[in-house]
């Protein structure tokens, strides 16, 4: 009996694929080529000699194998760069040891009678004002701070009556008229270790436990 034609709409690459999904790839991307080739010329050699493949139809096979391949490469290069990546953040995130770093958060310190800590607001505020609380949550002191615009910002506290040390507290009211402008707090803290979690650098600090080095907010 005559081998049957292979018809000439069927594609070595997609013959390729499907064999490729009933099993995990393991093969490199040299075996898979050599799949695509093979599978290529059993076609050519089986096709229907009244509908044979035309030079357009093997064109766009071999694009695709080679586009596959490229995508390969590719994926291999950013691995190997988002590695470098990792160490670099640690080599940079180990020069912090021992420094203040800012990050979300509604602490503030004393030290020699002065705080310094910040705030960013969502959109321009007429009106802005920080109330400093103790850490039993009463009000100690209000800094009016008037019209500020979108963004961040800092301000100084001083408070030669108060005890130096952490604890203290802050809270921020920014008003356009009579509606609330959404505000985030953010204060200063020591980082004490650095350390690596799969490709997340992260800070440990003194106050806020483990952060991650994308959500430091400055660098003190």
């Amino acid at each position: 009996m005559a081998t049957p034609a292979v018809n000439a709409s069927s594609n070595a690459f997609t013959a390729l694929n499907a064999s490729s999904s009933a099993k995990t790839p393991t093969a490199n991307e040299a075996g898979s080529a050599d799949r695509f080739l093979k599978l290529l010329v059993t076609q050519l050699q089986n096709q229907d000699p009244l509908n044979p493949l035309d030079n357009a139809q093997i064109t766009s096979q071999m694009a695709q194998i080679s586009t596959v391949n490229g995508i390969q490469k590719l994926n291999t290069t950013v691995e190997g760069l988002n590695s470098q990546f990792v160490q670099l953040q640690a080599l940079t995130g180990a020069t912090l040891v021992g420094n203040d770093v800012t990050v979300k958060g509604n602490q503030i310190t004393l030290a020699e009678g002065r705080g310094v800590a910040g705030f960013e607001i969502a959109s321009t505020a007429d009106n802005v004002k920080v109330e400093l609380l103790s850490p039993a949550g009463r009000v100690l002191d209000t800094l009016s701070l008037g019209p500020q615009a979108v963004g961040r910002h800092s301000f100084n506290w001083t408070a030669k009556d108060l005890a130096d040390g952490g604890g203290y507290q802050f809270r921020v009211v920014a008003t356009q008229g009579t509606t609330a402008v959404a505000s985030t707090p953010l204060m200063r803290d020591r980082v004490l270790a650095v350390q690596t979690s799969g490709t997340t650098l992260m800070l440990e600090t003194k106050h806020n436990g483990l952060v991650a080095y994308s959500d430091v907010k400055g660098f003190n």
